[in-house]
Parts: structure tokens; sequence; C-alpha cells
């Protein structure tokens, strides 16, 4: 395979160093899904996304964490969405969608809003669906050494612990091996954002979280859309708003707007920082695909 434009973009976040990193690979045409996954190992990030013009003329995504593809990742397709605008392929103003295991997924990019943080990306990803659960299993409060307040399941496959307001989320330190069971999938971790939780656009946040997949190959996600665009909705129930912003108490931290889209569905904004910009180089697209696995959710 000949050389493939690459770069690295931190998500949702306008800073250096912040964000959550997503490299963004362009292909000349669909690569077999071993030679993706190897190229996504080598690279490291949390998500790795793979874009390809199919011959029909739409764009194809597909993403992978350094262990497995995953059917859904919010900051890899917002990177996605502004490398496309940044080689010239989206034009400002310009709704595309792009074609995903989790279906069509719309994309914009709008420059010019006013808030000195470069472009601006929207997209819309599935929201909602929690499901309530009897009871958060007896270990998390062991290990938190707090009371849950509300424990959700969902069918993208993570776990959601609605905590104490002013409970230190953002101190939290865990392992691979503290969480069990269903957990390990996905855990998010949420809270009322508390006072003086940086602001968005110079505008408040209204609640923070944080998320954990070791079973993904990621010990902690640092800007986690998916998982957004899923508690999203709760929270705009709770405030009684059409629209909310999120923050994640992360190392590398930041934060999207969330608005209500078409039902079941939300809309969310944040800007990107391009950290690095290049090639792969890495023929041998047809080697064995032994030993990588498919997850269930990101």
């Amino acid at each position: 395979m000949a050389a493939c434009p690459a770069l690295l973009i931190e998500a949702f976040t306008s800073e250096a160093l912040r964000g959550n990193g997503a490299a963004v690979v362009r292909l000349e045409q669909a690569a077999e899904a071993p030679w993706m996954q190897g190229v996504a190992n080598s690279l490291r990030q949390s998500e790795t996304a793979f874009l390809w013009r199919a011959p029909e003329g739409a764009w194809q995504l597909r993403w992978f964490t350094p262990t497995c593809e995953v059917p859904l990742c919010g900051h890899a397709t917002l990177a996605a969405t502004l490398a496309l605008h940044r080689w010239g392929l989206l034009a400002e103003g310009q709704g595309l969608r792009l074609a995903t295991r989790s279906g069509g997924l719309a994309v914009e990019v709008n420059i010019g809003e006013g808030d000195g943080e470069g472009p601006r990306v929207s997209l819309t990803l599935p929201g909602g669906g929690l499901v309530p659960e009897p009871a958060a299993p007896a270990y998390l409060a062991a290990l938190l050494g707090v009371e849950p307040l509300a424990y959700w399941s969902s069918a993208l496959g993570y776990r959601v612990l609605l905590l104490p307001d002013g409970w230190p989320l953002a101190a939290l330190t865990l392992a691979s091996g503290d969480l069990q069971g269903p957990d390990r999938r996905g855990l998010v971790l949420m809270q009322a954002a508390p006072e003086g939780t940086p602001t968005l656009a110079g505008q408040a946040c209204d609640y923070q979280l944080r998320f954990f997949a070791p079973d993904l190959g990621i010990e902690e996600d640092p800007v986690t859309g998916s998982a957004h665009a899923l508690v999203a909705p709760w929270w705009m129930e709770r405030l009684q708003r059409s629209a909310v912003r999120g923050w994640q108490a992360s190392q590398r931290r930041g934060g999207m707007l969330c608005e209500a889209a078409t039902p079941g569905a939300v809309r969310l904004s944040g800007t990107g920082h391009l950290l690095w910009d290049g090639q792969i180089h890495a023929p041998g697209c047809g080697h064995d695909a032994d030993g990588w696995r498919v997850c269930s959710s990101s």
C-alpha cells in the first residue's frame, strides 16, 4: 500500500496536549481490517479513524482502538471531520453524512463563530437509552468510598454511575484491575459540575464525567463523545433545557456542547487541535488477522 495521508487531532479542546487524541488515516480504497488494526496498534491512540471514499461517492469511516475495532466513537469522528476540512475535502458549512457501522453520522464544520477557538465541528450521535438498574454493584461503593445515587446500563454497552455533588471525581485514581464484570466494557462516572470547573466558550459547564474501559484497551478515555451523547439527555431532562455543556475531568480534560437533535440523537459541538500532520508508510495490508478482536462498544 502506498503512503497514506495521516494526522493526529486532539479532539474536544483548542489547547495543545489536552483533549482526546485521535489519528486519522485517509485511504484510497478500503483496506483489510488486520492492516488497519496493526496501524492503530502502532499509533497507540485511544482510537484511530480510517476514511475512504466508496465507489458511489460516500465517505466511509471505521474506528480502531489499539486492540480492537469499535462501532462508535465521537472524538475520532470529530477528528475525521476536521481532517477532511484540512485536506480541502469538506468546505465550511457543508453538511456530510459519514457511513459507519452505527449508520450515517451527520457532521459539519463551521469557522468564525467568535469564540477564538478555530474551526468548530458539530456531529450527531445516538443519544440516551439509559436503562435504570436496581442497584450498583456493591464493590463500586467500596471502591469509591461513597454510595452511588443511581446506576444505569445501556444498549451501547456502557454502565453509568451518578455520584453525589462535590465528590472529588477529578482526583479519582482507578487501576485497570479495579473494575469488574460489565463495568469493564465502559463505565461512566458523572456528577453535577462543581464550582471551578473550566468554562466552554465562556459559559459554565452543567455536568462532568470520567470514562474507563479496560476491556476496550482503554484504561481511561480522556474525552468521550459517545459517553456524553449517552448521558446528556438525562441532564437535559433534569435541568429542563434543550442544551447542556459537559466537561470531562480527566488529566487531559476537555468538553463539548450537547444539544437535542432528532429523537434519540444528540448533536455534539467542539473544537480540535492539530498535533501533527504527515503520512503513514505501512505496506502489507493482507497479513493474518489472528489475535485481533472486535469490541462491542466504544
